[in-house]
């Protein structure tokens, strides 16, 4: 199966492209095209029949709507020729009935296919609306159900191409080509029946131009359905550059890279600019084939039908309806051109979507899930090996650790150690590669998401806040709880007098990412989210590091209140957080090379956390001395 999360155009590539190429036949590398796009078609039809499984009802009324509006129209060219032939030669006869009933029944039709029309519009708008918004739903809940892992490779702006662009090709489909190629289909497989029964002999000369128009659009189905996935995976790009400049505003206008970020924005769009025009020259070509092939039978048909009236092989009006009629055959068969179009831009699409959805977690929830009753927090490595990928460097070789419950371990080493991987780990945001990682004596992998989330909480260096009050974001893991509740742990964290200064207290709009908030504020307002949720396991990951002196100092004074009785990992470069844990482990290479209490290791000479105690003293005299 094709990775989902490349970003790639879906196709088999050339051998002049890649080294790995060299050597490979041209038919050979054609053929396993051909069959991941066979592959690709599958997966999209798998998803379309899902999403069409539980609307079926509403989409048969709505063929069966199509089908009568077909009718209704079909009968308006034979009521011409009636009127032609026999309404009006009785008229001058003087009996009007049979013209009278002509016109009556051409209103009558008319008035039946507006009728339909509006009725097929209303049934298939809500089919094609539920549609889409089934499939929203199914890509927004599956990308928050895939693991850390995934995100760190499918980017924010891929996600957003799928439930964006990718969607509104699908919109576009559903709104204006699904109409037009249903009407389109019924009207040309109608009058071709209409045509036959009129005059066999100018039926089969138009019939026979179908054998070129066959040829024509079996290669634009290929060649459209290749030039929009080229289509799809720029525009992707195109919103994935957007999306990561705006993430990042404040970088690009302090290293002034706006002219650069334009540069790559520019060289995107292009690529997405050649994409679409060749898509359009594909469509411009099957287009002017339909009309070359429409044009020629209907001239063909005028002198043939000429030449059969002037000898009196044909009547008059069968000829008027005969060319009317053939006017409405090729002129659907246009309506299916841009259906094709619009159909291949949105398969394109659907096998991006489709791709997205048919991702599995690599962090599964358990068929059997242990419950945790009451957590308690003890925590154990058992001969935990773990990288980051199959090709990658082993973070932690062979690692053992055991931290009893209500204990607070701090991790200290250099970047790079692992002590982040530990973090992770413990919260299941990865499974280790080998061995087990075990929580109260049950392994992390048999708990239920939903109850390890309760049990095990993390607060790290970056922590997001969302659009909404203070009080919404701090109760983000307990959106039951009281405010008494919100302002209880904002007040154990120290946060409560910053918050009640803001203009609506705790009803204030953070704005987007917190950004009314500074850096502290938003880690205080992270602290007070995760005491409130009360976990056994409390994680922080560099969870002080946007903090001033002032309120670091007040932050350590509420965590020995909030960590007593709570099992805590502290990872810090700070050694003042560090200091008020009951143990200490430093971390090097994915191994603990040293373990114990805070002082007993500062009065360890020569030992690596000491070192770094006295590194520590040291730059802290120094900023004295500069202030």
């Amino acid at each position: 199966m094709v990775s989902t999360t490349q970003e790639s155009t879906v196709r088999v590539q050339p051998a002049d492209e890649d080294e790995s190429w060299r050597g490979v036949a041209a038919e050979d590398v054609a053929e396993l095209d051909h069959a991941v796009s066979l592959k690709l078609q599958a997966r999209s039809r798998r998803l379309l029949g899902s999403l069409l499984r539980p609307r079926l009802g509403a989409s048969l009324l709505a063929l069966a709507i199509v089908i009568a509006e077909n009718a209704a129209q079909l009968a308006g060219p034979l009521l011409i020729a009636a009127a032609i032939d026999r309404g009006v030669p009785a008229a001058v006869a003087g009996r009007p009935g049979a013209l009278a009933w002509c016109v009556a029944g051409y209103a009558g039709v008319g008035l039946a296919s507006a009728a339909l029309r509006h009725a097929f519009l209303r049934v298939s708008g809500r089919v094609g609306q539920d549609l889409l918004l089934d499939l929203r739903q199914r890509v927004f809940r599956q990308v928050q159900r895939l693991s850390v892992s995934f995100h760190e490779s499918y980017t924010s702006g891929k996600v957003i191409s799928r439930l964006t662009s990718d969607l509104d090709s699908l919109d576009d489909l559903l709104e204006m080509g699904l109409d037009g190629f249903l009407s389109s289909v019924f009207s040309v497989v109608g009058i071709a029946g209409l045509l036959l029964w009129l005059d066999l002999p100018l039926g089969l000369v138009v019939l026979a131009g179908f054998v070129p128009l066959t040829l024509v659009t079996r290669w634009f189905t290929s060649a459209s359905r290749r030039a929009y996935r080229n289509t799809r995976g720029a525009i992707a790009k195109v919103i994935i550059q957007f999306v990561e400049t705006m993430n990042g505003i404040r970088a690009v206008q302090a290293f002034g890279r706006e002219r650069r970020n334009e540069s790559i924005m520019g060289e995107l769009n292009d690529r997405f600019r050649v994409a679409n025009a060749e898509a359009m020259r594909v469509t411009a070509r099957f287009v002017f084939a339909v009309r070359l092939v429409g044009n020629v039978s209907l001239a063909v048909v005028l002198a043939i039908g000429a030449w059969r009236v002037a000898h009196g092989g044909l009547e008059v009006g069968v000829l008027a309806a005969f060319t009317l009629y053939l006017r409405r055959f090729y002129d659907p068969l246009d309506d299916m051109a841009m259906f094709a179009n619009a159909y291949s831009s949105a398969a394109a699409a659907l096998e991006k979507i489709s791709g997205l959805l048919e991702e599995v977690p690599e962090l599964p929830e358990p068929a059997t899930p242990v419950p945790l009753a009451r957590p308690r927090g003890e925590i154990r490595f058992a001969g935990v090996e773990f990288r980051y990928g199959p090709r990658t460097p082993v973070v932690l070789p062979a690692f053992d650790l055991h931290v009893p419950a209500g204990q607070t371990v701090a991790l200290v080493g250099p970047t790079g150690a692992g002590k982040s991987t530990i973090a992770k780990l413990v919260a299941r945001f990865y499974d280790p590669t080998t061995g087990t990682v075990s929580l109260d004596g049950v392994n992390v992998r048999d708990v239920a998401d939903a109850e390890l989330r309760r049990a095990v909480v993390m607060v790290t260096q970056e922590n997001f806040l969302f659009s909404g009050s203070v009080a919404d974001n701090i109760a983000l893991g307990r959106p039951d709880a009281s405010h008494a509740e919100i302002e209880a742990a904002a007040a154990a964290v120290g946060a409560h007098e910053f918050i009640a200064a803001l203009p609506k207290g705790y009803d204030t709009d953070v704005r987007k990412r917190g950004g009314r908030l500074s850096a502290g504020q938003r880690q205080l307002v992270a602290f007070a989210r995760a005491f409130l949720a009360d976990p056994a396991v409390l994680v922080l990951d560099e969870a002080t590091s946007s903090m001033d002196i002032p309120t670091e100092r007040a932050v350590q004074a509420a965590l020995e209140t909030v960590l007593a009785e709570r099992t805590a990992l502290i990872i810090a470069h700070r050694l003042s957080t560090v200091l008020i844990a009951d143990r200490v482990l430093v971390v090097d290479g994915g191994r603990i090379v040293e373990d114990g209490p805070p002082r007993a290791l500062i009065a360890r000479a020569g030992g690596r956390f000491a070192d770094l105690h006295h590194a520590w003293r040291e730059s802290l005299a120094l900023q004295r001395q500069g202030d």
